[in-house]
């Protein structure tokens, strides 16, 4: 974060010299400032792409595996890890039921045993709580 920050903080500064330099250009009417000007501007476009490579592109860790033993631990179903899952993609009581095929009761028992079960108050924390015990 702290090389991402002084990064920046140079192309900044570097901008604001750039600036400078193209307001003099203009009011000495060289044209040697004009060419200094355009191989700034490749530069910054090098370091653009560079930093977009290598910051903003970084590879997503999926290999994260499902502790079953976990699941089996805390006492949840299979219907209630499903209920789980769906929780985790953000879809609603109303969503789940219907794709699950269930009422939409039903599906609110499953979420307050899976809150007990997990020892949360929210939904979403219900997810975050997974998350860390590696069953989502």
């Amino acid at each position: 974060m702290k090389k991402t920050i002084l990064i920046f903080g140079t192309l900044i500064l570097a901008l604001l010299l750039l600036f400078q330099i193209s307001s003099y250009a203009l009011i000495s009417n060289n044209l040697k400032i004009e060419i200094v000007i355009a191989i700034i501007a490749i530069i910054f476009f090098v370091v653009g792409i560079y930093i977009n490579k290598k910051s903003l592109h970084k590879p997503v860790d999926n290999t994260t595996t499902i502790d079953y033993k976990k699941i089996e631990e805390l006492n949840i179903s299979k219907r209630e890890y499903e209920v789980l899952q769906n929780i985790s993609e953000g879809l609603s009581n109303k969503e789940i039921a219907e794709k699950l095929f269930l009422s939409e009761s039903t599906i609110k028992t499953h979420v307050s045993n899976l809150l007990v079960k997990l020892d949360a108050k929210r939904r979403t924390q219900a997810v975050t709580i997974a998350k860390s015990h590696q069953i989502l």
